[in-house]
């Protein structure tokens, strides 16, 4: 997950202090701390958040100074962990969504983030009161229009570097950025203006799974001291920035934020994901008019030649014609030729396998072939049609929901192109974390980190996992 980041990364001897002690404050404190945290949360005018990596380690993502940190491991010459799954399919933690929640009330203001793994983005915080300091790694930038690209697939570059992709705004093409920073790159501005701005307001900046040792983001929640803010911390170590802090809560993120959300009688929302993937069909007739050479392909809407990480394979077959021979595409770009006669209609049925970190094994889709009749375009209702799928997804607790958001056609070669939204993952939270406060110390709650951050989504799928169907191209079957 952020091994790939770290390993991008150009090297420095000095990465600050690691492997610090972790402390816990006794659980009798730490509820103590709680209650008067959720009590300056709900009198609070500018609340703004400042997260660290802490934030992210229970949705798979190592840190970096920690006991296992990553720099810590190295330093210490010991094997780097493991990822528990793509970097591109962690979810958000349940701190993560209920900082989602605080927003859409109107008490959060403001998110100030140190990661780079862009979940805060995904969990559904607005971009405009998102400040990524360092970057994010889903993210690519035109430099000359500063339209944003966020992809689902990890951009592979860092430090500013252009990419192998290009602006789609009209009469621009310029060639993208990431927006990763590197060691010597500068804090930009777009982040860092409002990111003070912010700070200066509070009357309350939370710094979240920080260890507040990078400069200078580390000295932005100072500011709100200037104002008469107050800056509160939660984090395992202890900090640079402990003797300026109003409040100290040594406990990890995801208890007392789950603490805070059950005083303030709060509901967590859940997780959902969306993906999206294009179905391609270019046609072309033969010369004698009696066949069609076409191809298939299964595709990225980030470009044709970008992947499609959460697709492993595609199966493909035909309904009614075994004259037609099956298809497995299990490699990318997943892309099958054939020729077919030119009168004949047919049906293809898309196995879709999804990759690991995915909450179900496979999608089958009903494709049905006319090469005769003509496809006008649609363009959908993009948000009513997501929000639905979320909907049935939270309903049903399952993922595989999906639904057409867009068909178009080329006439130059003739190529029929069907965007799919599909629910991906689905983590539920319980609406509060009150008996594992009343029954976990602070100390274990490692070994159950499950219960507190919902449905396990970010586990490998076993062989049991749900597959789902599709049996229609009418939109309104779909969800």
């Amino acid at each position: 997950m952020s091994l790939g980041y770290a390993e991008k990364l150009s090297y420095i001897e000095d990465v600050g202090n690691v492997g610090m002690v972790e402390y816990f404050d006794p659980s009798h404190v730490l509820r103590e701390k709680i209650d008067q945290l959720a009590i300056m949360i709900k009198k609070s005018k500018h609340l703004v958040v400042f997260t660290g990596a802490g934030i992210s380690t229970s949705c798979g993502i190592p840190d970096f100074r920690g006991p296992k940190g990553i720099w810590t491991l190295q330093r210490e010459g010991k094997a780097l962990p493991e990822a528990s799954l793509p970097f591109h399919r962690a979810a958000p933690s349940l701190t993560h969504m209920a900082l989602v929640e605080l927003e859409k009330v109107g008490i959060l203001k403001f998110v100030i983030s140190q990661n780079v793994d862009g979940l805060h983005l995904r969990s559904g915080i607005p971009r405009e009161k998102l400040a990524e300091l360092h970057g994010n790694s889903f993210m690519e930038v035109c430099p000359s229009c500063g339209e944003e690209y966020f992809r689902d697939f990890e951009v592979e570059t860092i430090g500013l570097k252009e990419t192998s992709r290009r602006c789609t705004v009209s009469k621009c093409g310029t060639r993208l950025k990431d927006t990763v920073l590197d060691w010597e790159d500068a804090l930009p501005p777009k982040e860092m203006n409002p990111a003070e701005k912010h700070c200066k307001q509070a009357d309350i900046v939370l710094c979240l799974g920080t260890s507040l040792q990078i400069t200078p983001a580390c000295n932005l929640p100072l500011k709100a001291l200037r104002g008469g803010g107050k800056v509160v911390i939660v984090n395992l170590q202890k900090t640079p920035k402990d003797k300026k802090a109003s409040l100290v809560i040594h406990g990890f993120a995801d208890k007392v934020i789950a603490g805070v959300m059950d005083q303030l009688n709060m509901q967590i929302p859940p997780f959902v994901r969306i993906d999206l993937f294009q179905i391609v069909l270019v046609q072309a007739l033969s010369n004698d008019k009696r066949y069609v050479n076409w191809t298939l392909q299964i595709a990225s809407v980030h470009g044709q030649r970008a992947a499609l990480p959460f697709i492993e394979s595609v199966e493909v077959s035909f309904l009614d014609r075994e004259d037609y021979k099956a298809a497995i595409l299990d490699k990318q770009p997943f892309r099958l030729k054939r020729r077919t006669a030119y009168n004949k209609a047919f049906e293809m049925v898309l196995k879709l396998n999804f990759s690991d970190g995915c909450g179900c094994s496979s999608l089958e889709i009903d494709v049905p072939v006319d090469f005769k009749v003509s496809t006008d375009c649609f363009v959908f209702d993009k948000d009513y049609i997501f929000q639905k799928l979320r909907d049935k997804a939270v309903l049903e607790s399952r993922c595989g929901q999906n639904g057409v958001i867009e068909r178009k056609t080329i006439l130059t070669p003739r190529s029929d192109v069907t965007t799919y939204a599909i629910v991906t993952n689905v983590v539920q939270y319980s609406k509060t974390c009150k008996a594992a406060l009343d029954s976990v110390s602070n100390g274990d709650i490692k070994k159950r980190k499950a219960s507190v951050t919902g449905t396990g989504s970010s586990r490998k799928r076993s062989k049991g996992s749900s597959k789902c169907k599709s049996r229609s191209g009418n939109i309104r079957d779909h969800m």
